[in-house]
């Protein structure tokens, strides 16, 4: 018998409204993501026919309760002009809105600095999806617990081998009321598989306040430097962030992970929905491979039209764009995404791979757990491949005759490979020409 479905109510008595904000980052972060981010903002790279962020934004969709949606960042504001133009024209009912962040605040203090276009017309709740996060976003799963919870804070969460679990925020929970108890961001030691998944549901209530409050802390902390005044802090002029290199001193921000959610766990309405879902982070250019298969999977299950039909030649899941021209004799698949106008020639063969706009891959070529950049050029029985790395394995690296390389070939924008040139576990920064055998390299 199907589930009767009854509106909540907010603490006003009317139902409750929720809004969703989308985290992208800026152009002085995503190093991690070059070649590619040299001549696209990550973002916008496409993952599976589509672009990173459109993937978070497809899945807000599904909330008919989300009317308003910010992409919070610090990249220009032109850069998602044209992005937020498609939104507008295929969901006419959503305001999609960018929101451009003087210097890199952090993922609270962007949220601080912007809390009055949040906050507008009261909403009761708001999700913070991570830009660079490939799930399938339980956004609707991640509602019911907060309303069944009474809840302040959900997070979404999922299970990583042990060995991992310390490169990621971990979360120790009561098992049965999904009560978040502890977490700390990047233990030292382990104490939890459960990790941070970068989407999140807080009440408007709750957050802000602890926000407010971790500014609080760091400016009364006594300091050997200069710093601006509380005063000023509350008004966000925070310092900026330099970089993503996880390994790398930073400039004081005010983050989720670091700052803000370790003290939500001391309150008792704070609560981890765990997906059973795939999931991984988009962080290196190499992981764009691995996401990519994992949306395509998804829509392969979800049969979907947008993807190429199974046959001799084509082993699902394959994405092929419209305008692009595959010769009948290729062979393509499994988790292969054909960009805008890219040409691939008769008896190719390409597995694991992304072949982007307007790049061409030769006949009797072999493209294996590659990227082929815009506008670059593959010639005739030339292989270029990289290494196949366990599914579950959140690593795009390996380790080469003693030499840490990445384990997804990369060509940027406009390289070119020779005729029966093999190109292995390598990055080739862009307008490269490869004319011999190269593998374990950054070409430069």
């Amino acid at each position: 018998m199907a589930s009767l479905q009854v509106p909540m109510r907010g603490k006003s008595g009317k139902s409750p409204t929720t809004k969703a904000v989308i985290l992208v980052g800026g152009p002085s972060r995503g190093t991690r993501f070059r070649p590619l981010s040299l001549d696209l903002p990550k973002p916008l790279f496409e993952v599976a026919g589509h672009p990173i962020i459109s993937h978070c934004f497809a899945a807000i969709t599904k909330l008919p309760e989300i009317r308003e949606v910010f992409i919070v960042g610090y990249y220009d504001e032109s850069v998602f002009r044209d992005f937020i133009k498609d939104c507008s024209r295929s969901h006419p009912s959503i305001s999609v809105r960018y929101l451009r962040e003087y210097q890199a605040l952090g993922t609270a203090g962007g949220l601080y600095h912007f809390r009055d276009p949040i906050l507008k017309g009261r909403p009761d709740r708001f999700f913070v999806l991570n830009a660079d996060v490939c799930c399938s976003f339980p956004l609707e799963q991640m509602l019911r617990l907060f309303e069944e919870r009474d809840a302040e804070a959900v997070i979404l969460g999922t299970r990583v081998p042990n060995e991992a679990a310390t490169n990621f925020g971990c979360i120790v929970s009561d098992a049965h009321s999904k009560r978040v108890l502890h977490y700390v961001e990047k233990p030292e030691s382990h104490i939890s598989n459960l990790i941070n998944c970068g989407v999140y549901l807080f009440s408007t209530e709750a957050i802000f306040p602890s926000i407010k409050s971790a500014i609080k802390r760091r400016s009364d902390r006594p300091r050997l430097v200069s710093y601006p005044s509380s005063d000023a802090l509350d008004n966000q002029y925070l310092p900026p962030q330099d970089d993503d290199d996880e390994d790398g001193e930073k400039n004081e921000v005010i983050r989720l992970e670091q700052d803000i959610l370790s003290d939500l766990a001391d309150s008792r309405q704070f609560f981890v929905l765990e997906t059973k879902d795939f999931w991984r982070q988009i962080k290196t250019a190499g992981s764009a491979v691995p996401a990519n298969a994992l949306y395509l999977t998804k829509a392969f299950q979800q049969q979907s039209e947008e993807l190429a039909k199974p046959s001799a030649t084509i082993l699902p899941p394959v994405f092929i764009h419209p305008t692009a021209r595959v010769d009948p004799t290729a062979k393509l698949g499994p988790n292969v995404s054909i960009g805008p106008r890219a040409v691939v020639g008769a008896g190719v063969r390409i597995k694991e791979s992304i072949v982007l706009e307007d790049a061409e891959v030769r006949h009797d070529a072999c493209v294996l757990y590659s990227i082929i950049g815009w506008s670059s050029r593959v010639g005739a029985w030339a292989r270029v491949e990289g290494t196949p790395t366990p599914v579950r394995e959140h690593n795009t690296s390996i380790v080469k005759n003693g030499v840490k390389v990445q384990s997804i070939t990369i060509l940027g924008k406009e390289c070119a490979v020779a005729d029966e040139v093999r190109v292995q576990n390598c990055v080739c920064l862009p307008f490269k020409e490869l004319k011999r055998d190269v593998q374990n390299e950054v070409i430069m």
